[in-house]
């Protein structure tokens, strides 16, 4: 992928997210009654419905649940990147989170493989966004 691709669409509950992710760390929001981790952001618990919310930092370790191979980008802005790969993620903790796989190899996922995190520039206000390539290779 590459800069000119939209920056994230930040708001309130995402915020943490995408600082984070500004500094090379994965956050997940993580219940403070419950302790149930959760990826989308939003403002409450998936599990407990508490809206006690904390952020902690996760391994950005996981495996491959799914994918798809896009040939026809969908918008004009990602359509230089085609033919990409977006995937379902299983992440060590606990959650699934949708994303890119990258890199060199990327075409040649499968299911099941072994991931890991890492962070891409989009945009011009320093703006990153956590994608995923093939771990181990």
């Amino acid at each position: 992928m590459n800069d000119q691709l939209p920056e994230p669409i930040v708001n309130a509950d995402s915020a943490p997210y995408w600082e984070g992710a500004r500094e090379d760390k994965l956050l997940l929001q993580k219940c403070g009654d419950c302790g149930a981790l959760r990826f989308f952001p939003r403002y409450l618990c998936t599990e407990c419905g508490s809206d006690n919310t904390e952020w902690t930092e996760v391994s950005g370790r996981g495996t491959v649940h799914s994918f798809s191979i896009v040939h026809r980008a969908a918008f004009p802005e990602f359509q230089a990147n085609a033919p990409y790969v977006i995937a379902l993620i299983d992440l060590q903790e606990g959650p699934r989170m949708m994303t890119n796989i990258v890199g060199d190899d990327a075409l040649e996922v499968e299911i099941n493989d072994p991931v890991e995190v890492c962070f891409e520039a989009r945009g011009t206000e320093d703006a990153k966004v956590p994608q995923f390539r093939r771990a181990g290779r």
